[in-house]
């Protein structure tokens, strides 16, 4: 279903989100205070406009009250990017999603009302350190602090067994979303269904249940 996007900062984050919600087909609107930046988005956008994020009279004028969703990619300017998010929220945009530098950014932004709050190289760093710590691990998605979906590796262990017989749910509390083998994802498989060496496991759970599946289990 086609959207509504405002991203406002059109540096590397935002430029990149930009250009990947357009590509997949949505409505997006760019604006940063930059001429340069915004000339080189007019092919990745449906609009793009010069504009000065804390200028609330550009913003209304801009129509950003008529999108559904915005992000405020501007991490480097805390008191923009502050000002920027307490405005698209008083003017009333839905959800407002927002690039922190670092922690006591985000608390901030967390007060004056931000839906979401995104620290790229935070979120990027934990899951490069779940690659490090073991081979297993194809991708790590953190959804709170004690739980995770975590991509995993299947190993000779788990060979031509089915869920069923494997029983990992009772066995470590977890639950396997998916098994992609090759290009193929097989989306809330079947108890019947059997693993295959080298499928990859999206499996969701306690950060404790994964750690132990992880180790004992795959």
């Amino acid at each position: 279903m086609k959207k509504q996007f405002i991203i406002i900062g059109l540096g590397r984050f935002g430029s990149s989100i930009c250009k990947e919600l357009f590509k997949l087909g949505h409505d997006v609107m760019a604006i940063d205070s930059s001429p340069e930046r915004v000339d080189s988005m007019r092919n990745f956008s449906s609009h793009a406009a010069v504009a000065n994020a804390t200028d609330e009279a550009s913003l209304r004028e801009l129509g950003v009250r008529n999108f559904e969703h915005a992000v405020v990619a501007i991490g480097e300017n805390m008191q923009t990017s502050v000002l920027c998010t307490l405005m698209l929220k008083e003017i009333g945009v839905p959800l407002v999603w927002v690039k922190a530098k670092d922690v006591q950014h985000q608390m901030i932004l967390e007060k004056v009302g931000a839906d979401r709050v995104i620290q790229p190289e935070n979120e990027m760093g934990i899951r490069i350190a779940h690659h490090m710590d073991s081979e297993k691990v194809v991708d790590y998605i953190d959804l709170s602090e004690d739980y995770s979906i975590v991509e995993l590796v299947a190993s000779e262990k788990l060979m031509d067994q089915s869920l069923l017989e494997l029983d990992i749910r009772a066995r470590y509390g977890c639950t396997i979303l998916a098994i992609k083998r090759g290009d193929e994802v097989n989306v809330a498989p079947m108890p019947d269904d059997l693993i295959k060496l080298d499928d990859i496991l999206v499996v969701m759970g306690h950060r404790e249940d994964l750690k132990r599946f992880e180790e004992k289990g795959v």
